[in-house]
């Protein structure tokens, strides 16, 4: 019997229990493939093949709801995780929000780049995971490349409802990444650098050693600047993590909860008129593609941000309810999950300006961040993390810069824009894609 065969009388059987009980239900099952590489002084330090599968419930009976899941698709198994879920269920608060709505939705993910096939052999795996260390050492002022590795993962997952939604989506992902630690005149630097694919042939292996090599030389010699306030050009990547250590602030969820600083401002200006924002469910090369949401829903392009005017936020069909607002296709659950928000891709749109207009005058280019989430508070705004980069003037970078924090506010900082460039490009995993934005004015402590 298929793979797919199989996770799907699974389903069926667990449907057929949760009507047989009087319980609304739905069911997540998947099953995954990873192979990943790691190479360490010249040899694989680790070979590693795994494979897995779990089925989920989340039952709602009287306004009751719980989940529970197996591991195990054997019909005694099946069986007990449904008296789970309903026991479960018997001891929870009545939550009427909570419903099954996704009705007799039939959807797949029909995007054959996502899932492509595999024609590298292992041997070529092999040797891209030891050419990555390799290489790296090969550099005339590396000590080392202490992380490196190669991996794939293979994916299947199923949804289904008592209403008769019916769902699958399949997907395919590599990816490696290698650091260089070099170690001059009693200075040290460490840059990772990483490369996310559909096909072996898509990865870039040559391109991160000498991303991660470069960087990690560039930032050697590295020195605090003057404490003050400096202009701020974020690498595209922290700038995904600043961003994302803000990310509930588009949460219904979060909203519900009464913690979103931004749960009473749709409609109100929040960020800068050279911003604007989209949770989109389909991007050209993104790796967060997927045809329906945790509940079985079709995706489809959320819009947060408009000109810098807070347009809605990210709501599955039980936060839309309790605002009494039309649901975004946002709802998140995994199979060992309960109800929650996601979004697809994060989208910033382009700006107006040339790269040369964004990079004119002195800035600071941030390509390193240390403890964003940690440092970050989501209610206040206020934030302060370590940084590395570059001091610029027009484009060109004329000093490293480590050992330098940053502090702000994020609600200060989205509203004080000085440029948003032209050109929107992805960060490394292609969940994130923005234009270059330069930020007016953020506090550096430094020397």
């Amino acid at each position: 019997m298929s793979e797919m065969k199989t996770l799907e009388n699974a389903i069926e059987q667990v449907l057929e229990l949760a009507r047989k009980s009087g319980a609304e239900a739905d069911v997540i099952a998947s099953s995954s493939e990873s192979f990943s590489l790691k190479a360490d002084q010249g040899e694989l330090s680790e070979y590693k093949v795994t494979a897995s599968q779990v089925i989920g419930v989340r039952v709602i009976k009287d306004e009751h709801v719980a989940i529970s899941y197996s591991e195990s698709l054997e019909p005694e198994n099946l069986a007990q995780m449904v008296d789970q879920a309903l026991t479960n269920a018997s001891f929870t608060k009545k939550d009427p929000l909570q419903k099954i709505r996704a009705e007799g939705l039939n959807i797949s993910t029909d995007y054959p780049e996502i899932y492509q096939q595999d024609n590298a052999t292992a041997e070529q795996k092999i040797e891209l995971a030891l050419s990555l260390e390799g290489k790296i050492r090969e550099k005339p002022l590396a000590k080392s490349a202490p992380y490196n590795g190669y991996s794939e993962n293979s994916s299947l997952l199923l949804l289904g409802n008592t209403l008769g939604a019916r769902c699958s989506h399949r997907e395919r992902t590599l990816s490696c990444y290698t650091t260089a630690l070099i170690d001059h005149n009693d200075k040290q630097a460490m840059h990772i650098a990483a490369s996310v694919a559909r096909t072996f042939d898509g990865l870039t292996p040559e391109k991160i050693i000498e991303d991660a090599y470069q960087m990690a030389e560039a930032l050697l010699e590295g020195t605090p600047v003057p404490t003050g306030q400096y202009s701020v050009i974020f690498e595209q990547d922290c700038l995904n993590e600043v961003l994302g250590a803000f990310g509930s602030v588009f949460s219904g969820e979060w909203a519900k909860k009464g913690i979103n600083p931004w749960r009473n401002k749709v409609g109100e200006q929040v960020a800068s008129p050279l911003l604007t924002l989209t949770d989109v469910a389909y991007m050209p090369g993104g790796h967060a593609i997927k045809a329906f949401d945790g509940e079985g829903f079709a995706t489809a392009d959320t819009p947060l941000i408009q000109d810098g005017v807070l347009t809605g936020l990210l709501h599955n069909s039980a936060t839309a309810a309790h605002f009494g607002v039309a649901h975004t296709p946002n709802a998140g659950r995994s199979a060992k999950g309960s109800l929650s928000i996601a979004s697809r891709h994060d989208v910033i749109g382009a700006g107006k300006s040339s790269e040369a207009e964004v990079t004119a005058g002195e800035y600071l280019e941030l390509v390193e961040l240390q403890g964003v989430h940690s440092g970050a508070d989501s209610v206040s705004g206020e934030f302060s993390f370590g940084a590395s980069g570059f001091l610029c003037r027009d484009g060109k970078r004329i000093q490293p810069v480590r050992g330098i924090t940053v502090a702000g506010n994020f609600y200060t900082m989205i509203k004080e824009v000085e440029a948003v460039s032209n050109t929107v490009i992805a960060n490394y995993d292609g969940h994130f894609f923005a234009p270059m934005i330069r930020f007016a004015r953020l506090s550096i402590a430094g020397k």
